[in-house]
């Protein structure tokens, strides 16, 4: 690079002298001042100076402009210094010449300060202008209709099952039972239970299989009466059979004919029941007459899960078999204080249909239901009722004289009928 002039300096303490420096544009400010100094005009100068102070004892002064020159340079030499002293502690600091296994400080002002989750959440304050706009979600909706569309199904049930309880008029039959039935108020709320549930449904598995069983002159043929009469009011006469053994088939080898005319007669009543939607009912009395041949043609219609269409209907047997086990039970059973209760009838039902099973396999898919003795009060009732009937006048002490009349099993303070009311027809026929 070409060199180029600089200022001339005048020293004004002796001569006016002017000095020519010429200096490169890429040194710096401590070389022009060295430059400066190294002059021979400045050493001249300062000769002179020197050779005054010699003689004068007061040193004279520079002129303001060579010490502003000095002052200047002074200055930049600290900063040049304190800087250099800066850039070597970093250097020294960042790059070790050793290298040690000595921690190497960390200033605080270096370190990565982790953010802190906030553990509180900020929900948005309800003063605000502009609240945000909650999504509305579906999901809500759908399980609102979801839960609308499942309450209307259980309703519609429920008022089904009503519509068929009413159709057969269960709350009728269990008036007219404990009407005109005496002593048998458990047999009947069991009876009245078995036919709610299975009315209460259309579809079924299975028919319903119900055995009646107790001891002669309990009201177990006059119930069948009942019930025959209570159903043909409600429904259809072909819906509805009552069947006697001594009547309709007395003789062991009219069995064949009676089981084709049986068939027939139940088919018949299935397929109009499947068509009007109702559930047709079979009373068979007297069953402990009835034939092996018919007890076997029985048995399939009372399975389970069959794909027949005999599965909606009610089947009823009324029979004295196992009369003997329901006497000695209650008799047992009984006391002056206290009745038997229903977890005892549970237990003789259990026995029964034991019992019965032996007898024929048929009574396995039956539900059974035991009368139980009748005592002097039902006796007395059965004789109200009667004389009633034929037109006497219902006088008490007339209704204990023949009473007193029937024999009796004596239980503590207790009195069973022997027969039941089978002798009250009889006697009241002698007045």
């Amino acid at each position: 690079m070409a060199p180029t002039t600089g200022r001339g300096l005048h020293c004004t303490s002796c001569c006016p002298v002017r000095l020519q420096l010429s200096f490169d544009k890429g040194r710096d400010v401590g070389a022009f001042l060295d430059n400066l100094r190294r002059s021979p005009a400045v050493q001249s100068t300062m000769e002179d100076e020197s050779q005054v102070d010699t003689a004068k004892p007061k040193m004279s002064k520079l002129s303001s402009k060579l010490r502003a020159m000095v002052q200047i340079r002074r200055k930049y030499h600290m900063l040049k210094t304190r800087r250099a002293d800066s850039m070597s502690g970093m250097l020294n600091h960042s790059k070790p010449e050793v290298f040690t296994f000595e921690e190497i400080p960390v200033k605080p002002s270096m370190t990565k300060r982790k953010k802190r989750k906030k553990s509180r959440v900020l929900f948005p304050n309800d003063s605000r202008k502009y609240l945000p706009v909650k999504e509305r979600n579906r999901a809500k909706s759908c399980l609102f209709l979801l839960s609308v569309i499942v309450c209307f199904q259980v309703y519609n049930a429920i008022e089904n099952l009503d519509d068929h309880l009413q159709t057969y008029d269960l709350e009728g039959l269990e008036k007219t039972m404990k009407r005109e039935v005496f002593g048998q108020k458990e047999a009947m709320e069991d009876l009245v239970n078995l036919f709610s549930d299975y009315f209460s449904m259309y579809v079924h598995n299975k028919p319903l299989v119900i055995s009646i069983n107790g001891p002669s002159g309990v009201g177990k043929s006059h119930l069948g009466r009942l019930l025959a009469r209570h159903f043909r009011s409600i429904m259809k006469d072909e819906l509805v059979l009552q069947y006697f053994m001594l009547h309709h088939c007395p003789l062991e080898e009219d069995a064949p004919q009676c089981i084709q005319k049986l068939e027939e007669h139940i088919a018949k009543a299935v397929n109009q029941g499947e068509a009007e939607e109702k559930i047709p009912v079979f009373i068979f009395d007297e069953v402990e007459f009835m034939h092996s041949d018919l007890l076997d043609f029985f048995r399939p219609l009372f399975q389970s899960n069959q794909t027949n269409e005999f599965l909606n209907a009610v089947y009823v047997f009324i029979s004295n078999i196992g009369q003997a086990e329901i006497t000695k039970f209650f008799l047992q059973n009984s006391s002056s204080n206290t009745s038997v209760g229903r977890h005892k009838r549970q237990e003789l039902s259990k026995h029964l249909k034991s019992l019965l099973s032996r007898y024929h396999a048929m009574w396995q898919e039956a539900e059974i239901v035991p009368f139980s003795l009748l005592e002097k009060s039902h006796i007395k009732d059965c004789f109200l009722d009667e004389m009633t009937r034929e037109g006497f006048y219902p006088d008490s002490s007339h209704i204990e004289r023949l009473a007193s009349e029937i024999s009796y099993y004596t239980v503590g303070d207790k009195e069973y009928s022997m027969n039941g009311c089978k002798q009250v027809v009889g006697k009241v026929n002698l007045l």
